[in-house]
């Protein structure tokens, strides 16, 4: 019966110790999963960060490129106007131009008329003396 006894007591101290390595063992298990998550959250975390680097990378490097696209497009819309002023500039002149012609014409046109009866009155003068020859006038080149 002692025998018994020292067994139930050693079976009963057995079946605490099973008890206190299992609540031990479950508190490890529940650290250890907690653990696993932070560091899951970590991973994912740093897999995001890494995610987001690269992005922020790449969109740096799309605004370089439409900077440069941008500074380009500047040039050339500058360029265009600087040549829109120099052919304005140009086109003044030539309408300057036109326009002193235009003021000139009519005592040109006054003189041309001039000869032709001049020479109309000479050809009179001539048909009058023999001569059939007919003399063509300035205007008569000026038309052609």
């Amino acid at each position: 019966e002692v025998q018994v006894d020292e067994l139930q007591r050693l079976l009963a101290g057995m079946e605490k110790e099973h008890r206190s390595l299992l609540l031990k063992m479950k508190e490890g298990e529940a650290e250890l999963a907690r653990l696993r998550s932070v560091e899951g959250d970590k991973l994912a975390e740093q897999d995001r960060s890494a995610q987001l680097e690269k992005e922020v990378a790449m969109l740096r490097e799309k605004i370089h490129h439409l900077d440069d696209m941008l500074k380009s497009q500047q040039r050339k819309v500058r360029q265009m106007i600087e040549q829109l002023q120099n052919s304005k500039t140009v086109i003044q002149a030539k309408d300057a131009v036109i326009q002193e012609l235009k003021e000139r014409r009519p005592p040109l046109l006054q003189n041309l008329e001039m000869h032709d009866r001049i020479e109309h009155l000479i050809e009179k003068q001539v048909s009058r003396g023999g001569h059939s020859s007919r003399v063509r006038s300035k205007s008569e080149y000026v038309s052609r």
